[in-house]
């Protein structure tokens, strides 16, 4: 079959649900055995995420090939189970980049270089890409932003020129959102007229509509809705709020938005998607009555966003050890000696999470002592792994002023430095040790075990390792390094064999955690917690 393309745009407010509808259509589109990938563009001017702050953009998301993703990308991956590129998330500035190193090359023969024809060009280059390249039948692609704003104009006139050129190869769903005005105790549905008008006006006619809703919005007033936007009533499907995101699939399955893109598209409508491991996933889910309870120490625990794939990563875990998760968010700069063990003491496992930089470093060191002290479930990563190395020089080598040199570069006991190919680097973008590498794990190890398996590979975001030449130390004391990369053997993974669970990973495994394939350290980490309460339970 031709490759199909479906947009979908946002309007009224930013933060709908753009990457969560989107996710969802590709996992009914993949349950009926098509082969879909969504992409996403961002309309800010970075060339990636990658150096901003998660207050501006929530986690930074990594692929398999090494590229700094917008986190929707998480999403894509945990609904579809499969791996996104570079090639899946694309923002103005390397759009920009692109045009601007060709017309630099003389590409353009010598022509103006304008927003249209030549950055709008680079877009469609893009959205096709996936299409022409990676051999799916549905590319879904998100525009990021809201329809009206600035920024997001060049992608919008790709969109209506990309509409124009594919016929029924595409098509355009809008997500809006839909009030509800307490004081007058009614539902508002100018909104998203005026949204609709916005795109109209751009000359992109939406094929479905999507309203975002906290309350049921009756039948009467979608079929309102579909008469002023000149969409089609049964293509007016609502998304109202419900307890899980993984329950969003269902309701729009429910709403029949599959087989509307497939009836718009020319594709034959037949059977049912086959979804039974998603449909396990939720009866556990929704049966689960005990609760395992779960701390996460960081410096953005106000923000949600920030460690989004730990989050769900956990959560998935938590389900199919038939639990439900409580997670505790510990601000790391304000835990201290004082309150460790009143914050720390109720919990059944506990999360050092990654980060940068020195703010509230200390308080991850006061959490680790005090877990394994307690022998307390505990999993670092990335920098929670690091601080796990620096904890343990300080306080069981007895190397007080043991350091990473991010922290401190004159740290005597630099227990964790700056990899050598980093040390002639100026700039930030871009430049660490990114994406999937393979690692080794000793047998019989604890990260082996939840493996099982001793090669594995998963992905790396950061800049400074374990200092191998602390490394006998380390393990003459009970610090055990049992995973380390097979051609430049840097350190991996750590655990202290003599402790219930206490194990810490440079790479990030809550990138490649999905609902059908849950990250094998997280489901051991979650189990081992689950037995650790009991046994304070029974006592």
């Amino acid at each position: 079959m031709e490759t199909k393309y479906i947009f979908v745009t946002g309007g009224v407010v930013s933060s709908l649900g753009k990457g969560i509808i989107s996710s969802s259509l590709a996992c009914l589109l993949k349950a009926r055995g098509y082969r879909v990938t969504i992409q996403k563009f961002d309309p800010y001017i970075n060339i990636d995420p990658g150096t901003l702050n998660p207050y501006e953009h929530g986690e930074c998301y990594v692929t398999v090939d090494g590229h700094e993703a917008d986190l929707d990308l998480g999403h894509y991956e945990r609904f579809t189970n499969t791996p996104t590129t570079r090639a899946n998330n694309v923002t103005t500035g390397r759009i920009y980049q692109s045009v601007i190193n060709k017309e630099r090359r003389g590409d353009y023969l010598g022509k103006t270089v304008q927003i249209i024809p030549h950055i709008t060009d680079e877009i469609k280059h893009n959205v096709k890409l996936l299409g022409n390249t990676g051999n799916f039948d549905f590319v879904i692609t998100e525009i990021g932003g809201t329809v009206g704003d600035i920024e997001s104009t060049p992608f919008l006139e790709a969109v209506r020129q990309l509409r124009w050129e594919l016929g029924r190869n595409a098509l355009c769903i809008h997500l809006t959102y839909v009030p509800y005005i307490h004081a007058a105790k009614e539902l508002k549905t100018k909104p998203t007229q005026h949204s609709v008008k916005q795109l109209q006006h751009v000359g992109i006619q939406p094929d479905i509509l999507v309203l975002r809703t906290e309350h049921d919005i009756p039948a009467g007033m979608r079929r309102k809705i579909a008469q002023f936007c000149n969409v089609a009533p049964d293509a007016v499907i609502q998304s109202i709020d419900v307890p899980s995101i993984y329950e969003v699939p269902l309701t729009m399955h429910a709403q029949h938005l599959d087989e509307i893109v497939l009836r718009l598209t020319g594709e034959p409508v037949k059977g049912e998607p086959q979804m039974d491991r998603w449909l396990t996933f939720l009866n556990k889910m929704k049966s689960a009555e005990k609760t395992v309870t779960i701390g996460l120490v960081g410096k953005y625990v106000e923000l949600q966003d920030a460690y989004k794939s730990i989050n769900e990563s956990l959560f998935q875990a938590a389900t199919y050890n038939d639990r439900k998760l409580s997670l505790r968010y510990i601000h790391s700069e304000k835990l201290t000696d004082d309150n460790v063990d009143e914050l720390l003491s109720p919990l059944d496992g506990v999360i050092v999470a990654p980060g940068f930089g020195q703010r509230g470093i200390e308080g991850k060191f006061v959490a680790l002592k005090w877990c394994r002290e307690h022998d307390v479930p505990t999993f670092g990563i990335c920098l929670g792994m690091q601080c796990m190395v620096i904890e343990f020089a300080r306080n069981v080598l007895g190397l007080p002023e043991a350091n990473s040199t991010e922290m401190n570069p004159a740290t005597p006991d630099n227990v964790i430095d700056l990899m050598e190919e980093q040390k002639s680097i100026s700039n930030l973008g871009g430049t660490m040790r990114l994406g999937a590498y393979d690692c080794e794990l000793r047998p019989g190890s604890r990260a082996a075990q939840a493996y099982g398996t001793t090669h594995v590979s998963e992905r790396h975001r950061h800049r400074f390792e374990f200092n191998n030449d602390y490394r006998a130390r380390f393990e003459e004391a009970g610090m055990q390094c049992v995973g380390e990369n097979p051609k430049s053997h840097l350190v991996e993974v750590v655990e202290i064999p003599a402790l219930r669970w206490f194990v810490g990973t440079q790479y990030h495994p809550e990138y490649s955690s999905t609902v059908e394939n849950p990250g094998p350290l997280f489901l051991d980490f979650v189990k081992a917690a689950v037995a650790y309460g009991e046994e304070r339970q029974s006592k």
